[in-house]
C-alpha cells in the first residue's frame, strides 16, 4: 500500500476531525507502518486527553487490512484492562507475553524470556511511562532482569522482522526508584538499544475533552509540570460538575453513595504512602463496610508481589502480577504458623472474569505493613522458617525441592484495595477517584508532587473529588 492510501485509510477511522498534532502523528505513524528498517522503534508520547486512545483504536482497525499482525501490551493487568476495552481487543501484560516462571537453583521462581515466534508484528505497548528499564525496586530487578531491556530483546530478535510502538505520558509518574521513564526517554533508547527512533508528541487537547473538569484541570497541572511552574493553585473548580473539593465530613457519605452505585472496584482512594493508605484502607471497612473481621468474604485486595505458584499453567492471566485486583469470596481457615499470620480463602481475578474461582493461602502479615509488600527480611525469615521443616531432608536440592510447593512459602502476598497509593493505582482507570492531600508543606512543593497529583487526577473517569486540600490549590 502506497503512503498516501494509508494515510486516507487512517484518517476515516477517525470520529472527528483530527488536530494538527493527530495529523502529523498519522503521517508519522503511516510512515512508520510501512517502513521496511527491522530496527526501527515509535515513541508515542501524549498527555491526557490529547487523543492516543483514538490513534489506537483507529491503529488497530486499519492495520488487518495490511495484512500486519499486532499484538497490544501493557505493564500492568489493569492497564491491559484498559486497553483491552477502549480498543475493543485482547490486550496481555508485558510480562505474561513474554516470560516463562521457572524455578532458579535455590527454589525460588524466576523469569526467562520466551522466544519470540511473532512475524512481521507490531507491538502496541500503552502506559510505556510504567516500564522499569532493571534499576528500579520491583519485582524484576530483584530477579535480576530489566523489563525494558528483555522486551526490546523479545520484540527485536533476529529475522523476526517486528517492531514497536512505545506510547505513554511523560507528565505521570515514573517507576519507583527512578527520575525519568526510560521506555519514553528518546536519548536513553538511543544509547542503550542502538535502535532508530521516530517521535511525536501530542500536547493539544482535543475538543471533545474540554468540557470534562478531570481533564481541564490535569491539563493545568501538566502545564505546570512542563513550564516548572511550582505556583499555586493548581485546580479550577468553576463550572465543572465532575471535580469536587470536600472536607473528611463528607467523605463517608460520598463513599457509600460511590460503592453503591458504581461498586466497590470501580472507587478508590488515593494517597501519598502505605501508611496514609493502610489507615484509610481499615476505617473504610469498620465504618462503611461494618467489617471487623480482619479479613471478609467480599474484601477487595490488590497483589503486592508477583506470584508464580497458585494459577494453573494454562491460565490466560498467567500468573498472579503485582497491580492485580482480587475479591474474597470465602475464607475456610485462618492460621499462625511460623511467626506468620495465613488465611485459607477463595478468590476471583477481577480484571479477568472469565478466570475460574481460585483456591489460594493469603499471607495477612502485608495487610499492615507500612512497605509497599512484605519486607525482604522478613521475605527471607519466611524462607528459613519453612525450611526447617525439611532438614530432615540430607540433599539441599531436594530441599529446595520442596520449597517449590510449600504453600506457605509461596503465599498470596496482598492489601485492601480500597485505598491505595499512586504508584499502585497507576494505568488504572476508577469511575470515582478520592485524592486525599494528606500531610502537606509547601517544601513538599516540586515536581515530583505535580507528577503525583497528575497521575492520580487522570486515573478519574466520572468524578474527582479532592479530599481536605489546602484552599491555596483551589481558585
Amino acid at each position: 500500500m502506497e503512503l498516501t492510501q494509508l494515510i486516507t485509510l487512517f484518517q476515516k477511522q477517525f470520529p472527528y476531525v483530527p488536530t494538527t498534532g493527530q495529523e502529523r502523528l498519522i503521517h508519522e505513524l503511516s510512515s512508520f507502518i510501512l517502513d521496511k528498517n527491522p530496527l526501527s522503534l515509535f515513541v508515542l508520547k501524549g498527555y491526557a486527553g490529547t487523543g492516543k486512545t483514538t490513534i489506537v483504536s483507529a491503529l488497530v482497525n486499519i492495520l488487518p487490512s495490511l495484512k500486519k499482525s499486532f499484538n497490544l501490551l501493557a505493564p500492568t493487568g489493569r492497564a491491559a484492562k484498559v486497553l483491552s476495552n477502549y480498543s475493543d481487543r485482547n490486550a496481555h501484560t508485558i510480562h505474561r507475553f513474554i516470560y516463562w516462571a521457572t524455578t532458579s537453583s535455590d527454589g525460588r521462581f524466576k523469569l526467562v524470556l520466551r522466544p519470540n515466534k511473532q512475524k512481521d508484528t507490531i507491538f502496541i505497548v500503552d502506559e510505556a511511562s510504567m516500564i522499569p528499564d532493571g534499576l528500579s525496586s520491583n519485582d524484576f530487578s530483584q530477579a535480576q532482569r530489566s523489563l525494558l531491556e528483555d522486551l526490546i530483546n523479545f520484540v527485536y530478535s533476529p529475522q523476526s522482522n517486528c517492531k514497536i510502538i512505545l506510547i505513554g505520558d511523560e507528565a505521570q509518574l515514573p517507576p519507583v526508584g527512578l527520575d525519568i521513564s526510560p521506555a519514553l526517554n528518546i536519548e536513553y533508547l538511543k544509547t542503550s538499544f542502538g535502535l532508530d527512533i521516530r517521535t511525536l508528541t501530542l500536547k493539544e487537547v482535543v475538543r471533545q475533552s474540554l468540557d470534562s473538569g478531570i481533564l481541564a484541570n490535569a491539563t493545568k497541572i501538566r502545564n505546570k509540570i512542563e513550564s516548572n511552574e511550582l505556583d499555586f493553585p493548581f485546580f479550577d473548580l468553576t463550572d465543572f460538575s465532575d471535580i469536587h473539593a470536600i472536607g473528611g465530613a463528607d467523605l463517608e457519605d460520598l463513599l457509600n453513595s460511590s460503592y453503591s452505585n458504581f461498586g466497590h472496584e470501580h472507587t478508590v482512594v488515593i494517597t501519598r504512602s502505605n501508611k496514609r493508605a493502610n489507615v484509610y484502607n481499615q476505617q473504610i471497612r469498620h465504618r462503611i463496610l461494618f467489617r471487623e473481621e480482619e479479613i471478609s468474604a467480599g474484601d477487595f485486595m490488590m497483589v503486592v508481589k508477583n506470584n508464580y505458584f497458585w494459577l494453573p499453567e494454562e491460565s490466560s492471566a498467567g500468573f498472579l502480577a503485582n497491580g492485580d485486583i482480587i475479591e474474597i469470596l470465602s475464607i475456610r481457615k485462618i492460621e499462625e504458623l511460623y511467626g506468620f499470620r495465613f488465611a485459607d480463602v477463595s478468590i476471583k481475578l477481577t480484571d479477568y472474569p472469565n478466570e475460574a474461582a481460585l483456591d489460594v493461602k493469603i499471607l495477612l502479615d502485608t495487610i499492615a505493613a507500612e512497605s509497599p509488600a512484605l519486607p525482604k527480611a522478613e521475605n527471607n525469615r519466611l524462607f528459613e522458617e519453612v525450611l526447617k521443616d525439611y532438614e530432615d531432608i540430607p540433599q539441599r536440592r531436594k530441599r529446595l525441592d520442596k520449597m517449590k510447593v510449600d504453600p506457605y512459602f509461596n503465599a498470596l502476598q496482598i492489601k485492601f484495595a480500597y485505598a491505595l497509593t499512586c504508584h499502585k493505582t497507576q494505568g488504572g482507570q476508577w469511575a470515582n477517584v478520592f485524592i486525599d492531600q494528606g500531610y502537606f508543606n509547601e517544601k513538599m512543593l516540586d515536581k515530583e508532587f505535580l507528577r503525583w497529583l497528575y497521575t492520580a487526577v487522570t486515573r478519574a473517569s466520572n468524578q474527582l473529588y479532592l479530599v481536605n486540600f489546602k484552599d491555596e490549590f483551589i481558585t
